[in-house]
Parts: structure tokens; C-alpha cells; sequence
């Protein structure tokens, strides 16, 4: 009998020893095998990309792993106490004064899975190109995936937002947000009348990594213009999200109508647009002739609504508003 005892008690050490390394942040680097999660009284269960997650309800602290779930999170009146970001690039513009001071837990590519163990927090709002380390942000706590195929579909924009609105129980913000979308989207159409219908759109970018490039009928943006009902230059339609290397000799790939030029708003980007500029061929585009380049932010870059709203006010100043 007492040698059963003794045995009980070593068991009984070696199971918590056991347990408690298993919550060890290091060994959450090792454990690759799915938490099961099963529905409790007190939660909603979420499908997502990589099954389901029960979430608690009236969650307080949620951490979001992509920067645009970041910016829409805010718009539904959700502000996340912590969050990942583009290493490299400033705050864009068109979100100063959006953003609170919120705790960063590093790259959007390479979260800190440490730093997010220590937050403890309720929820944890991941995407699947961190599919990877899934089971180890779940062991943290409850983690819902969501999808973010690239390059992606001209509707990923909205669909993104809803799925977001979803997970946070925000649905009926979302409803109000696209409401007034397509408020907005109305008013200019019906403010620029038949002139929508003739006038064709390019919008562009170049950077010293990757030279010139136009965004596509299947970008977010492609897919606010076509909202409006306008129509991208014969070079930039079809199936393209980007249309990228562009070289000098083709610069006219980027003519139009109209041309928004986008900046990712670094100093590095000013100094590769104005070497650009001072081209030749630059200047002998019909759309630089006329006048109708129009120098604009990230916005045009990103998807979040903030984002698809400041496009939006650009259209109406440069497009609609003309003196």
C-alpha cells in the first residue's frame, strides 16, 4: 500500500510537470496539433477557415494579427488592445486620426507569439496565411481564422469587412457601414451623369523595389470605380489585380483619362516618382498633357473602410467637385 501511494504521487507530479510545460510559451512554438474546442453556455461558435472556435461572449480584449482587420475593427466599434503591422511603411494618412496608441506585438508576418501569451487575451483574430501557427495561437486563446486569398476577388473588400462583423458580433454597424457605401457610390454617379460612361480610369504606382505598376479591374480600388461605373483603359482590363513590370518603353500601359497615381507615402517613394516625372516619356502621356494625373495616399492601396471611404473622397474632390 505504501508503494502504491508513493507511485500515485510521482504520477501525479509527472502529470502537472507535464501540464505545465505544455503552457510553457516555448513549447507552444512545438505543439502543432489542433485544440479541440467545444461550445460552452456562455459563447458563440464561429466557423472560419480552419474549423470552428467557441467565442466568449462580452469579450473585452482581442488581438488582431492583419493591419486592415485592425482599421475595420475600429469602424465597428471595436478597438483591439493589441495588434501587428507593416514594418517599413509610416501610419498612412488617411488613418492618424483614427488610430488610438494600441500595443503593438510585432510584424503582421511574424507575430510575437510570446508577447501576445503575456496579453492573455479573450480573443485572438487571425488569417490564414498564419495557418501555421493556428494551434499555438489557440492554446493562447480562442483564435478564428479569416480568409484572406491573394490576390483576391473584386468584392474581397466588403466580404472581409462582413466576415470581421460577424466574429464580433458588429453585423448591424456593417449593414450601416455599406449602407452608406452605396449612399455615397449613388450620389456621385448621379452627379457625374453620362460623363461615367466616357471617361476611363487608370490608377498606378512605383516604388524603387518594384518600378511601375497599374492596379487592376480586380483590386479594391478596381472594384470602387466599377461600383461607380467606370471603366479602366483597354491595357488594364481583365483578370489583374496588379499589372506589374512595367517598363519605361511601355508607360503608356498607364495612360488614361484620368490617372491617380498612388504613394505608399515613404520619402523613398517621392524621390522614385519625381525621377519619373522628369522622364520624357513620362511627359508625353496624354493623361500628363491634359493635366489629369492626380497625386494621391495609400488609401488607394489598402481595403479597409476607411480606406474604401478616402478613395471615395477623392473621387468627389478630383472628379465631382470641380470648380
Amino acid at each position: 500500500m505504501k508503494n502504491f501511494f508513493c507511485f500515485s504521487r510521482y504520477l501525479f507530479s509527472l502529470l502537472t510537470i507535464l501540464f505545465i510545460s505544455g503552457c510553457n510559451p516555448q513549447n507552444l512554438e512545438n505543439n502543432n496539433s489542433l485544440p479541440s474546442q467545444s461550445p460552452e453556455k456562455n459563447c458563440r461558435v464561429i466557423k472560419h477557415e480552419l474549423g470552428e472556435t467557441c467565442i466568449p461572449k462580452n469579450i473585452k480584449k482581442v488581438i488582431i494579427l492583419h493591419p486592415y482587420d485592425l482599421a475595420n475593427s475600429i469602424a465597428l466599434g471595436v478597438i483591439p488592445i493589441a495588434h501587428t503591422e507593416f514594418t517599413g511603411f509610416p501610419t498612412p494618412k488617411y488613418l492618424e486620426d483614427k488610430l488610438p496608441e494600441i500595443e503593438s506585438v510585432g510584424a503582421f508576418d511574424s507575430p510575437n507569439l510570446e508577447k501576445i501569451l503575456q496579453i492573455k487575451p479573450d480573443l485572438i483574430i487571425s488569417y490564414t496565411q498564419l495557418k501555421q501557427i493556428y494551434s499555438k495561437l489557440s492554446h493562447i486563446a480562442p483564435t478564428v481564422m479569416i480568409k484572406t486569398d491573394y490576390p483576391s476577388a473584386p468584392s474581397f473588400w466588403k466580404e472581409r469587412l462582413n466576415n470581421l462583423a460577424v466574429i464580433l458580433d458588429k453585423e448591424d454597424i456593417s449593414s450601416q457601414l455599406m449602407d452608406e457605401y452605396w449612399k455615397r457610390v449613388n450620389e456621385i454617379k448621379e452627379k457625374l451623369g453620362d460623363s461615367v460612361n466616357s471617361m476611363e480610369i487608370s490608377v498606378a504606382n512605383t516604388s524603387s523595389e518594384y518600378g511601375i505598376w497599374a492596379y487592376g479591374e480586380n483590386h479594391y480600388s478596381g472594384s470602387v470605380l466599377k461600383d461607380i461605373g467606370f471603366e479602366h483603359p483597354e491595357s488594364q482590363k481583365g483578370d489583374y489585380f496588379y499589372i506589374d513590370n512595367i517598363s519605361l518603353e511601355r508607360i503608356s500601359d498607364i495612360d488614361g483619362d484620368v490617372l491617380f497615381f498612388v504613394s505608399w507615402e515613404r520619402q523613398d517613394d517621392q524621390t522614385t516618382l519625381d525621377k519619373l516625372r522628369r522622364n520624357i516619356l513620362w511627359n508625353q502621356l496624354n493623361v500628363v498633357q491634359l493635366d489629369k494625373v492626380y497625386l494621391v495616399g495609400f488609401h488607394w492601396h489598402n481595403s479597409d473602410i476607411f480606406a474604401i471611404n478616402a478613395i471615395l473622397d477623392d473621387i468627389e474632390k478630383y472628379l465631382v467637385n470641380i470648380p
